[in-house]
């Protein structure tokens, strides 16, 4: 057995490519996305390192041509999900008793594996399968995931190492970092890649197993991602992943009760739903399961009358309509003042005019089509309510002829509770109300107050004071708070993301805030000389 203080490799973030015209990057991406548009995969389940076809098959479809099918998914019965329990429970103790380093290894060579032999074919799966462009490919399934993988490996080591102060040479106090007694459920949504895998391998790194459960539309990049993790030499049972319906499978896991924790990343209903199982549970379980969620946003844009217009213009468009508004941190609803509203009104329906929308395949589109036909029926009654209670500004179109497409959408209301700026959507609508700017301080408690949700949003201005001012009165509205830009794009390690309020728990994915929710720490103390007098002094 090797002993050593081992320090990881120092992890810095992972370049953005352009993928510019003739470029070899862009030329060998294209090559990646025909192969894999003109393969059927078969995608199964991994229980206990095996590759698990129930027969059981669903299409996953490319959602800019829902006609398209990319893949067979196979899905798992309860006797299949019964196994990925037991399989997690198998291999835990195993896997517990890994050094470290060893564990971290494997993510780290992932980490390489992505970054070089298997990145095209990632990046090909996730633009295909989720309707990303290549640079929303890039920044998720690639330089994000690297970036968590390889994070990750120097906050469990900085954990490790936080070790409880020397009071005297009789004594010698450490912390044992065990992992929780039980195994981790891991549900992760369609839009993000790099979350998807997160939520499992976080919780492994520091000794746990998982039996995780991927988004249906997002089936196709998570299991080429999980190939990278065998390649890796992860070893069979640590993370076991399941596919198929999110109620029947939540359920059953649920009631296990060897449950340990939850990490979760989705709608805020469902979060909630599961946390009401966990409670109806808890006297059945052998612990009390840790709960981890990031879920909706009503993510804001709230612009002083010093503003640059035309840099919130970028930021208007970019947040709003980046990925066709489904990320949990893109922008929804804008405040903008009176002063500044031509202005940003005229830029920002330009650009929406300029905004190309097709087949990601088409690298000249700036974004393509929602997720599914769910998601498309649900912004097209957005889009029907906008027209009816609000003014069209820019966009408003539908097309599920060959693709799930809603047309990047902008509406101004006369009232800030008007529900286009209350609730989620999820979508490529985004809704402004225009304010007085003498009403400035007035809107900072409006956003603040207007919706149940605190995970991102974006004071914009000039005015140092005003800027300051709106700081602290959001402070509770925001878990990833931007001053100046778009409220997307968080980098591991530069900014932690998560919400609070109805937004999740904030356990800051990218930091060793989220890695310490994976950790039941153990304080052991020894003494060297035990006293052998049960007397004290004072009683003499």
């Amino acid at each position: 057995m090797s002993e050593g203080v081992y320090k990881v490799p120092t992890p810095l973030n992972e370049p953005v490519r352009g993928f510019a015209p003739d470029s070899a990057e862009r030329a060998s991406l294209k090559r990646a996305l025909e192969q894999v548009a003109n393969t059927v995969a078969e995608i199964p389940n991994v229980i206990a390192g095996k590759h698990v076809f129930t027969g059981n098959t669903v299409d996953v479809c490319m959602p800019s041509n829902h006609k398209h099918v990319l893949a067979k998914l196979h899905v798992a019965g309860e006797k299949e999900v019964a196994a990925a329990v037991d399989a997690a429970e198998a291999a835990r103790a195993e896997w517990a008793a890994l050094s470290w380093d060893h564990r971290a290894a494997v993510f780290l060579k992932a980490a390489k594996l992505l970054e070089t032999t298997w990145r095209d074919r990632v990046l090909a799966a996730t633009m295909l399968g989720q309707g990303k462009t290549c640079h929303q490919a890039e920044i998720d399934a690639a330089c994000e995931l690297i970036d968590f993988w390889r994070f990750n490996a120097l906050y469990a080591a900085e954990i490790l190492q936080d070790q409880p102060p020397i009071s005297n040479d009789n004594t010698w106090n450490r912390t044992d970092y065990r992992p929780l007694d039980g195994f981790i459920f891991a549900v992760s949504p369609f839009n993000f890649s790099s979350i998807a895998l997160n939520l499992p391998t976080a919780p492994a790194y520091m000794g746990n197993t998982a039996v995780w459960k991927p988004a249906q539309t997002s089936a196709l990049s998570c299991w080429v991602l999980m190939q990278i993790l065998e390649e890796a030499g992860l070893p069979p049972g640590v993370i076991n992943m399941v596919h198929g319906p999110g109620r029947p499978i939540g359920d059953q896991v649920l009631a296990r009760p060897e449950l340990a924790g939850l990490h979760f990343t989705g709608s805020t209903a469902t979060f909630q739903s599961m946390w009401r199982t966990v409670g109806e549970n808890l006297t059945n379980y052998n612990n009390y399961p840790r709960l981890v969620g990031e879920t909706g946003g009503k993510d804001f844009i709230l612009a002083h009358p010093t503003s640059d217009p035309v840099a919130l213009s970028v930021a208007i468009l970019r947040g709003c309509f980046e990925y066709q508004g489904q990320k949990c941190s893109a922008s929804s609803r804008l405040y903008v003042p009176s002063n500044l509203w031509p202005e940003v009104r005229e830029r920002v329906v330009a650009g929406m005019a300029e905004m190309k929308m097709g087949d990601p395949r088409d690298f000249s589109n700036f974004v393509s089509a929602v997720i599914d036909e769910r998601a498309f029926k649900k912004h097209k009654s957005y889009l029907d309510y906008g027209r009816a209670n609000a003014e069209l500004v820019a966009g408003g179109e539908s097309d599920d002829t060959v693709g799930w497409y809603i047309q990047p959408t902008l509406f101004r209301v006369d009232h800030p509770r008007n529900k286009l700026m209350t609730e989620e959507i999820f979508g490529p609508i985004a809704t402004v109300y225009v304010f007085e700017p003498e009403q400035f301080d007035e809107m900072v408690k409006e956003v603040d107050e207007a919706t149940p949700y605190a995970l991102t949003g974006a004071i914009w201005g000039r005015d140092r004071l005003a800027i300051a001012k709106a700081t602290e009165g959001l402070r509770s509205a925001a878990g990833n708070f931007y001053i100046n830009d778009k409220p997307t794009g968080a980098v591991v390690g530069q900014q932690p993301f998560g919400g609070g309020r109805a937004s999740g728990t904030n356990d800051k994915a990218g930091s060793a805030l989220n890695l310490l929710r994976w950790t039941s720490p153990r304080s052991i103390k020894e003494t060297f000389v035990p006293d052998r007098e049960w007397r004290y002094p004072f009683m003499e």
